[in-house]
């Protein structure tokens, strides 16, 4: 990899070969990627959709190999043979699933001490592993572009932390700009002298420090990446009693994180840590991680705060796409993926989005691509028990690994889909994640929903057009125009759809057949 981000001049990174040769492809052929982190040494293993890759295989060792570098100068022995032992056990795993060789990077704690290449050359003899260490800079950019995997055409700052250092970066455009790196990682902070008044005085002077590197840059959208930033969020979660605990694109605010910080520091650690769901390693981290977020946000006053799961391992899958992969939809490639594995008529959802699309003449750019989501998806959970569709459509819809998702998009989404199965809303038990989207979006997710199980009556094959609806919101009237060829489907389940399509838009409707 060099400085450009550019990865197809003979040099294939740390992957030593092309993951992605055809510019056209839709799947990713599985590749495995460690990174040995300060703190956790984790084993991904990618899958699926090229521009949406989804986590075939997940697993995180917390090692703490950075502990103690500061005094020591050396990697933690405990943690390096936790780490050790993690990588050998991922090293057979990734024999099973045949994905050798593993891709390795290691960052701060690795490239930082005096036996790091003495590690290095033991996790190769060991393992067969071959761990590429990486700079500072380059764990800035790479986190980056993590982010713009998941959010293409994304702007503001990246801000990845890890165990023990901080990295940020600039992104606009699709591109990442300045990037640096900082002692800030909960692991060195450990080390600061001087107890809470030293400790707070050093967060404050490093952090204006890079507040000045960065050209007193002020307002811009934050995008937040390690397991600390998302152990913080999972508790500004359950002070807000939140009802999606999805993390990616979970939202805070620069007055939420100051609430936090108060609720982590006025409950007990034990306590807070099994119901928010965070791992004792890890939580013993959040006390130091939370003043270093407070203290970012009060210096750089982001407009908005957002949590991204997508860091140094996406990308570098982000690293290796040709532009014209880079350009398209992540959450669109991700529905047409599934449409293509999991539904039973593969290609009728763009007709079906056709279909629908009248009746939402003003849908901006924003709701026009979850609606295409929505009608690529209105098929995939039919192996579910009827009984229990709904649910399970919500359930995949709200809780999926997608990208390019705000939080009361993946609701809408999941209503819709619900809907797609049934007319009711009212008395389920994910109810309280309706109050995640308004009244009048709840009510065009229901719109959505019926008409995709009345065009799904409508199959006269992936590429034939059963007809089209013409919604007059001025007289209130639907038009459903039916192709001849479709007369005969549309019987009296079909006739039942349409009439309660109709009375979800509180309309009159009228049936055309075509001559």
């Amino acid at each position: 990899m060099n400085d450009q981000g550019d990865a197809h001049r003979g040099d294939w990174g740390p992957f030593g070969r092309p993951l992605f040769n055809d510019p056209e492809s839709r799947a990713l052929s599985r590749v495995g990627v460690v990174d040995i982190g300060s703190n956790s040494v984790r084993l991904v293993v990618f899958d699926g959709a090229a521009r949406s890759p989804a986590y075939f295989y997940n697993e995180k060792i917390m090692c703490a190999l950075g502990e103690g570098l500061s005094e020591t100068g050396r990697l933690s022995p405990k943690g390096r043979e936790r780490a050790l032992k993690a990588l050998k056990r991922f090293a057979t795993l990734a024999e099973g699933m045949n994905i050798t060789p593993l891709t390795a990077v290691a960052t701060a704690a690795v490239r930082e001490a005096e036996d790091g290449p003495e590690f290095r050359e033991e996790v190769l003899r060991e393992t067969g592993i071959e761990m590429h260490v990486i700079t500072g800079e380059e764990e800035a950019r790479l986190s980056a572009q993590g982010v713009l995997l998941g959010w293409p055409g994304s702007y503001g700052m990246v801000c990845d932390i890890g165990g023990s250092s901080m990295e940020l970066a600039d992104i606009a455009e699709g591109k990442v700009g300045r990037r640096l790196t900082s002692a800030l990682g909960p692991l060195k902070l450990k080390e600061v002298k001087g107890g809470e008044k030293g400790l707070d005085a050093y967060i404050k002077s490093t952090i204006e420090q890079i507040h000045e590197q960065m050209d007193g840059e002020t307002g811009m959208r934050l995008f937040l990446v390690g397991g600390s930033w998302r152990a913080i969020a999972r508790c500004d979660m359950t002070r807000r009693d939140y009802p999606l605990t999805v993390l990616h694109e979970y939202r805070m605010t620069t007055e939420a994180v100051a609430e936090t910080r108060k609720y982590i520091e006025q409950e007990d650690p034990s306590d807070l840590r099994g119901r928010a769901g965070i791992s004792s390693d890890r939580m013993a981290l959040v006390p130091l991680a939370i003043r270093v977020l407070d203290q970012l946000v009060q210096v750089f006053q982001p407009k908005d705060i957002t949590i991204s799961s997508y860091g140094i391992r996406e990308g570098m899958l982000y690293e290796q796409m040709p532009p014209a992969l880079r350009d398209r939809d992540p959450l669109i490639e991700a529905c047409r993926f599934a449409e293509a594995k999991d539904a039973r008529m593969p290609g009728f959802g763009p007709i079906l989005f056709d279909f629908v699309r009248p009746l939402f003449p003003h849908a901006d750019w924003q709701r026009k691509r979850i609606i295409k989501a929505a009608c690529l998806l209105h098929d995939v959970s039919w192996r579910a028990h009827p009984d229990y569709r709904p649910q399970v459509c919500f359930d995949n819809a709200t809780r999926a690994n997608l990208g390019g998702l705000k939080h009361s998009e993946r609701v809408f989404l999941g209503l819709a889909l619900m809907h797609r199965y049934s007319n009711k809303r009212e008395g389920v038990r994910y109810e309280q994640m309706f109050t995640l989207v308004s009244d009048e979006d709840q009510r065009e997710a229901e719109v959505l929903g019926r008409a995709m199980r009345l065009g799904a009556m409508m199959w006269l094959g992936a590429e034939t057009v059963p007809g089209n609806l013409a919604w007059n919101a001025v007289d209130r009237t639907l038009t459903l125009d039916l192709d001849p060829r479709a007369k005969s489907l549309f019987g009296e389940v079909a006739e039942q759809r349409f009439k309660s399509l109709v009375a979800a838009l509180d309309a009159t409707g009228e049936v055309r057949i075509r001559d």
